[in-house]
């Protein structure tokens, strides 16, 4: 699967060390990503957001502020997977600041940026360093809580975390599961292993 990410994100390590290509982006272009892709390998490479909001599955792993301008432009997503792994920060903490969207969460919000994709939220429940490292412990895999309005990208993105060695746990829709990752959620920050 080619996975193209706006904002260089983590996930990006356990995309190619499981053999998918990826594609970096951020806002600071192409030449600023160099470092990271051969750091990562042949199957990476650093390219413009347009061309990685182009791949067959998207991460959008930029801070809550930079979201507009990230995806401004970008065109229709025509049905591929976004996943959402922002969190609702007002600004940077601390302190935490959450963004006040009314009614929406914030991945309801972030869909409704995203003209035609299908969004999951996951990732962002769990600090960087639980991302990075090796899902995989002697007590357990690392769970990852994720949610969506489509249930077909739900599977594909469960799929994908657990072949990373995750242990995904889906919660439903983008509103309700959505509530419990958020920021205030009481989900977001939880560190937790399944075991096997």
């Amino acid at each position: 699967m080619k996975i193209g990410t706006l904002g260089a994100g983590t996930v990006a390590r356990h995309a190619v060390a499981h053999g998918h290509q990826v594609v970096l982006s951020n806002s600071r272009g192409p030449a600023s990503l160099a470092g990271l892709a051969d750091e990562l390998g042949p199957l990476a490479h650093a390219c413009t957001p347009e061309e990685a909001a182009a791949a067959e599955l998207v991460v959008l792993a930029v801070g809550w502020p930079q979201i507009p301008d990230a995806v401004a432009g970008l065109p229709p997503f025509g049905g591929r997977i976004v996943i959402d792994a922002t969190n609702q920060f007002a600004s940077p903490p601390p302190p935490m600041m959450i963004a006040d969207l009314g009614e929406l969460t914030g991945s309801e919000h972030v869909a409704s940026l995203l003209l035609g994709a299908r969004v999951v939220k996951a990732f962002n429940t769990l600090y960087g360093q639980y991302i990075a490292a090796d899902p995989r412990h002697r007590a357990g895999r690392q769970v990852l809580f994720l949610a969506g309005d489509d249930a077909d990208a739900k599977t594909t993105v469960k799929d994908l975390t657990a072949a990373f060695g995750f242990a995904p746990v889906d919660l439903g829709s983008l509103r309700e599961g959505g509530r419990l990752m958020q920021l205030g959620g009481p989900l977001s920050g939880l560190h937790a292993l399944k075991q096997d």
